[in-house]
């Protein structure tokens, strides 16, 4: 049986994409089983690590199939013990998203609750603390399904060694509301706006023009530099404590000038140290910068 043996469980709210997630995984070359009782997780792995079905394995564990946050340290105990390596995979919605969703599939929610409304509510109060457990959090309230698959494939496509880190960058707009899941949050509003000269207001953080003016100011060069001087002291001890996905916010007015500049000058810092980034920008009308990930 191999120790190199890697094992995802997916989890999170109903409704918010597990299946799209567990699919996306399977595509990815994992050997995916759904929906089966935390106590069989142990023989399941063994037998497709016996059987040498695959060195990767997700498994789909959800309110379904009565799992609680003692149920999960049961599991992840029983995997580390026999030297397998685990990430836990949580989806999560915001409720209207979920409200709307089970509205247009007309299929019943598998928490019981008064109402549709009660029974998300329910299940996120159970699934707190599993949610605080997760080493990847994907929230899918704006994502589409070809969205939710980029950013599966970026968290897992790689065969990253155990002691390094995956960094999500996220530049986004205040004015379009923080991004729900965020480990380190930093706000460039301080900074003068590109928005209010007029040559550069059509423009994004990605045109020239737009990053001379954002990083000619002497603030903002300071600000970048106390930025990753942070993250060059805070990414090494996080590994060290066997952290494993790091997802950083940095917000402007509007998310398509300063929180654009900024966010690829710090996924360029990190990628010059080896640390492996993706650069998304949220509200720039830009797509997802998946050629910058190394």
């Amino acid at each position: 049986m191999s120790a190199s043996l890697h094992v995802v469980i997916v989890t999170g709210m109903s409704g918010a994409g597990r299946s799209r997630a567990a699919k996306a995984l399977e595509d990815l070359g994992y050997f995916v089983v759904d929906n089966i009782p935390p106590t069989v997780v142990g023989q399941v792995v063994d037998h497709a690590a016996g059987e040498g079905l695959r060195s990767r394995i997700a498994i789909v564990l959800d309110s379904r199939g009565g799992l609680t946050y003692e149920d999960l340290e049961h599991v992840l105990r029983g995997l580390h013990g026999r030297g397998f390596t685990t990430t836990v995979l949580y989806l999560d919605a915001d409720d209207a998203t979920l409200i709307r969703r089970y509205e247009e599939a007309r299929r019943p929610h598998p928490a019981e609750g008064a109402t549709l409304a009660a029974s998300i509510a329910g299940e996120r109060r159970a699934l707190e603390e599993i949610r605080g457990a997760a080493d990847i959090i994907i929230d899918t309230s704006e994502l589409t399904v070809h969205d939710l698959g980029r950013r599966i494939r970026s968290a897992f496509a790689a065969n990253v060694p155990a002691a390094t880190m995956r960094v999500d960058v996220t530049s986004f707009g205040f004015k379009h509301g923080v991004p729900r899941v965020v480990d380190l949050l930093f706000d460039a509003r301080f900074l003068p706006n590109p928005h209010w000269v007029p040559e550069l207001r059509p423009l994004t953080g990605r045109d020239r023009e737009v990053r001379d003016y954002v990083l000619g100011q002497e603030d903002a060069v300071e600000f970048l530099g106390r930025i990753t001087d942070l993250l060059d002291f805070l990414v090494p001890r996080y590994v060290a404590e066997g952290k494993s996905y790091l997802t950083i916010g940095v917000g402007c007015t509007g998310g398509r000038h300063r929180s654009v500049v900024l966010a690829d000058a710090i996924g360029a810092h990190l990628r010059d140290r080896g640390v492996e980034v993706t650069v998304h920008h949220r509200d720039a009308g830009l797509d997802d910068d998946a050629a910058h990930r190394h």
